[in-house]
């Protein structure tokens, strides 16, 4: 499989357990690593044939904003759910990073990342 990779998307969502992450909100950042193959497209430089990854990066952002949940474990099965999709994607890596987390020590970045496939 090919791999098309997003680094980085980044959009406000109010997920969280805590009310206060619910009403303020914060910033999350998404990686994905889409896996298909391209030698389709690459024969015949055809956009269709592939997977638009404009068109995700807009979806993904959607749904950080969108409805909020409790989990980031519950934000990355939606935007991997989402991914799958298109019809050239035959795998997902998604990685949700949550670095304003309610931690009370010092850290970078909190993150969850699942792999999900059609298969």
């Amino acid at each position: 499989m090919d791999r098309v990779a997003l680094r980085g998307l980044k959009a406000r969502g109010h997920h969280g357990v805590f009310p206060r992450e619910r009403e303020e909100g914060q910033t999350f950042i998404v990686d994905l690593v889409l896996s298909l193959d391209t030698r389709p497209a690459a024969a015949s430089d055809d956009l269709t044939k592939t997977v638009h990854y404009g068109v995700v990066a807009e979806e993904v952002v959607d749904i950080v904003q969108g409805e909020p949940v409790d989990l980031i474990e519950t934000l990355a099965e939606r935007i991997a759910e989402n991914c799958l999709k298109h019809d050239a994607v035959r795998e997902v890596e998604v990685t949700v990073h949550k670095p304003d987390a309610p931690i009370t020590v010092p850290f970078d970045d909190v993150t969850i990342t699942i792999t999900r496939s059609r298969v």
